[in-house]
């Protein structure tokens, strides 16, 4: 069970969207594994389980995270938000000397909501 950068990169931008619908106990392996970097012996010693079963419960955990993934695409549309919202701050960037204070007071009202979103508050929607 071997961890490269971007499998790490990949279950953590799943778990921070999709984790709260993991078990207690998915969310507690997945934590202990991928963000304490703990090795399976270390996990199976500290639940008290077997290394097979730590093993078994990140397999699981890792096909449920991307099988939201595919059904829902939050991850995918997050990252798109994200490319165009670094767009958008070029954009002012380039054209602010242009423009009125309250028109870049605007864009960037626009830019800091559209990050909000990205990250996932929709209260303001």
């Amino acid at each position: 069970f071997m961890l490269d950068l971007e499998r790490v990169v990949k279950i953590g931008d799943l778990f921070s969207i999709y984790g709260s619908l993991l078990t207690d106990k998915q969310q507690e392996t997945v934590k202990l594994y991928y963000f304490n970097d703990l090795s399976l012996g270390e996990i199976a010693e500290h639940k008290d389980i077997s290394r097979q079963a730590v093993y078994d419960n990140l397999q699981r955990s890792e096909e449920t995270l991307k099988s939201y993934e595919q059904e829902l695409g939050l991850a995918k549309y997050s990252k798109l938000l994200r490319t165009e919202v670094d767009k958008l701050e070029q954009v002012i960037e380039k054209i602010s000397p242009k423009l009125e204070s309250a028109e870049i007071c605007k864009l960037e009202e626009i830019k800091k909501r559209l990050e909000t979103y990205q990250e996932g508050d929709f209260d303001d929607f």
